[in-house]
Order: C-alpha cells, then structure tokens, then sequence
C-alpha cells in the first residue's frame, strides 16, 4: 500500500514538472510595462513561423526583408570560439563594405533554441543551404542572407526544419510584425524587448526601430544577445558602420549579467535610405550626430531592458565609476564591480555591503587608492578616506537595498576617466534556469 502510495506521489510530481516545463517563465519584476509600438519602417518587412527547432507551440524563426539600397553594419562577437552564423555574417559584411552599392535586397534569418554553435562543417553545411533557400525564396543574392542562431551550443542545427518554412516566412512578411519578430527570437527571455526613436533630418521625418534578445551569457564583448536596428534614414555603409561601432561601446559593451560571453552575439543595423533627403556621407556631417543621438538612445534602452531581464533577477544594478587614471580603467573598475558575484549576491539578499565594492575595485587591476575612494548607494555616501563615512548608518543602506533598481557609485579619486554599466543581482533562479538549460 505505501509503496502504491509513494508511486503515485511520483508520477505525480513527474506529471506536474511537465506542465511547469510547458509554462513560460514568470515575467521579469524589472520589465517594461508595455512593448513599445515600433514604428513601420519603409523599406522592412518581418514575418515568424513555428518551425519546432527546440520548442513547441511557439514561433521560433524570424524572417526580415529589406530593401534594396539600403546600407547594413553590424558588430559581432569577438569570442574566438564564435559560430558558424557569425562567421558568415562577418563574411557578408566585409563583402558588403567593399561593394555598398551590389544590387540586391538583404534579408536577416534568425532562430532560436540552437545556437549552431561547436558544430564543425556542419555548422556551415546549414548556414549556406539555409542562405541559399532564403535567397531562391526572396530573389536576393545569397552572399546578402545574414543569419543567426541563439540556444543550445553543441548540438546540430536541424536547418531541413527551417527550410520548409521558408516559403510560408515570405509569403506571410509584413511591415507591421516587429513585434512578433522580436518574440520569434526569444529563449530563456521572459519579455521581448523593443525600442524607438524620432527625429528629423533636413526637415524631414526620421524614425528608428530595434528589438533585442538577451538574459543570460550576457558580458562585454556583446553576449548571446541578438540585435536588430532598423532605420528609414539615408546614410553610406561606412558612415553607419562607423556610427554603430562607437555606440556599441557605450551600450551593449557596458551591460553583464554573469561575466559569459557568448558564441552567437550579432548586432545589425540596416539603413533603407526611404527618406526624401541628401544622403549622410561624412563622419563630421552635423546630421550624423543628430542621428549618433537618436541612436544611442535606442541602443541604451534595448541594452538596459537585456539587463533587466537578466536570468532570475529580480534587481537592476547601475554601477557609476569616476576618477579614474581613464576611461578605460574606470570601465573595467565597473565591471569588475558589477561582474562580481558577492557584490550580485549582497544586492539580491539586499545588504549593504560596501566591503565587496571595495574588494572588486582593487581586484579590476586598475590603479587605485583605497583611502582616496568614496563609495554611495544611491544619494548615500558610504564611505570616504579608507573608512567608513561618519554620516553612514547600516539601516539608511539597508532601506535603500530593497529598491528594485540599485546604483553603486566609486570615485577613485585620481583622475577624470569615468563610465557607467548595467547589471543585475544573482538569485538562486539563476541556478534553476541554467541547471535544466538543455533539459
């Protein structure tokens, strides 16, 4: 009898992790209230499809058309073990610089659930029938398809799966699917991330729009984040190249959730040039940095929301270093910072403790003094002069843990290089989620 008993407890228990396996995950408590309601894009066109790559029951592949003319940058990642996709995608960006003008319509291909990663010549085997299908299905070159891939590493990528649903993609694109599109590349994201800007350029509208995926092997050098930015204003390759490059710095580069950096991490930029104005050819154009600005806005928000939905966090961490010997150094301070474990974990169990901020930054390898640093939480100045601040009481710092958003400011004290990132805390979800990963 107790035996019976106990088997039906397990069959039960077995039957209930199914169901929660089926569930999507709760939303992250730092998450947007709303998607933003992109604007369309002349010139763009998106369309999904369920083509069961790893899940179930859900869009897992994201079709992008764009048109012809239009300039495309893009930064990858630089991690020496990086997948087969990006490795195409580095190929067709080079390809496109030398000869902005081929004729020819792009088309971005993503999926999720497999990365395509550590795959050997197969990796390839499936980049290139799948460019090919897209370019056949699409009437565009091949060598214009950039695709990508985000999920599991090591497994290969069931691209036959893909290929069947290419016809439908494009038979379905429309120019008002982005959202839809940043749902398709979701994994273990708990909300799709978007985001907009407006502005005008010789008196004449100009919009941008962009969405993202990213939650965790998140670190500078970009992450298992997939980007994509799309804008109807009229600019060269090179100049866009050149805009992207920098505000990725600023940006993606400056975000980390658990210090990974990932195989997969691809962000492209298209330009359709819709717009009724002179094309942007020159770096020092004054219509350059009004739209650098417009920009880094949108890539700033997209980066931050990745952030927030750092896997199992339930605190976003913003973490201000100044005074330092440049900002290179104060970059890799607040990294340092936001990066560590034990200043992650103090956040999550909401404690002040200022010690683990003083540990990072001495372990950053950076030139520091220890009694020239001064340490806030928010607008509450810690400590000063190697010790802690007389002003400081324990109960002010923990009151102010329990925000929901966290910023840790350091002032080395030597210099004037300074920077700014983005991070989240570390709960024990994080565990969860990652431990049943391939599950």
């Amino acid at each position: 009898m107790v035996s019976d008993i106990n088997n039906r407890i397990a069959a039960l228990k077995g039957e209930l992790a199914e169901l929660e396996a089926q569930l999507p995950p709760p939303v992250s408590p730092l998450a947007p209230a709303a998607f933003p309601d992109l604007p369309v894009i002349d010139g763009v066109r998106f369309a999904t499809a369920a083509a069961g790559v790893k899940y179930n029951n859900r869009t897992d592949v994201m079709l992008a058309e764009i048109c012809e003319g239009a300039a495309m940058a893009g930064v990858f990642t630089r991690s020496t073990t990086r997948s087969a996709p990006v490795l195409r995608c580095e190929e067709a960006l080079a390809a496109h610089s030398e000869a902005p003008d081929a004729a020819g319509k792009f088309a971005i291909l993503v999926n999720s659930g497999n990365a395509n990663a550590f795959t050997g010549g197969r990796g390839f085997e499936s980049v290139d029938t799948l460019r090919a299908g897209v370019a056949a299905a699409l009437g565009c070159p091949a060598d214009k398809v950039f695709t990508s891939s985000t999920g599991v590493i090591g497994e290969p990528l069931p691209h036959s799966r893909i290929e069947t649903a290419l016809g439908g993609l494009v038979a379905a694109l429309d120019a008002g699917q982005s959202r839809s599109a940043a749902e398709a590349i979701m994994t273990t994201d708990t909300f799709p991330k978007g985001a907009k800007a407006a502005l005008e350029l010789d008196g004449v509208p100009v919009n941008i729009a962009g969405f993202a995926k990213g939650s965790g092997m998140i670190a500078p050098d970009m992450a298992t984040m997939l980007v994509y930015i799309f804008t109807d204003a009229k600019i060269t390759q090179s100049v866009l190249q050149q805009i992207l490059w920098l505000e990725n710095a600023s940006s993606f580069n400056c975000i980390t959730v658990d210090g990974d950096t990932s195989t997969s991490d691809t962000l492209l930029l298209a330009a359709t040039g819709r717009t009724d104005m002179l094309v942007i050819d020159d770096f020092a154009d004054p219509r350059a940095r009004a739209f650098r600005a417009a920009l880094q806005g949108v890539m700033r928000d997209l980066a931050q929301q990745v952030a927030r939905d750092g896997e199992g966090a339930s605190k976003l961490i913003e973490v201000r270093v100044s005074g330092a010997n440049s900002s290179g150094a104060a970059h890799r301070i607040a990294m340092s910072i936001a990066n560590s474990p034990l200043v992650k974990t103090a956040v999550a169990g909401e404690d002040p403790n200022w010690g683990r901020v003083v540990m990072a930054v001495g372990k950053a390898g950076e030139r520091a003094d220890r009694d020239r640093l001064t340490i806030w939480f928010g607008e509450i100045l810690v400590a000063e002069n190697g010790w802690v601040a007389p002003s400081y009481t324990e109960a002010a710092g923990a009151a102010y843990m329990q925000q929901s958003e966290i910023v840790i400011s350091v002032d080395i004290g030597l210099d004037n290089g300074k920077a700014t990132v983005w991070s989240c805390d570390l709960t024990h979800q994080y565990i969860t989620i990652n431990a049943d990963y391939r599950s």
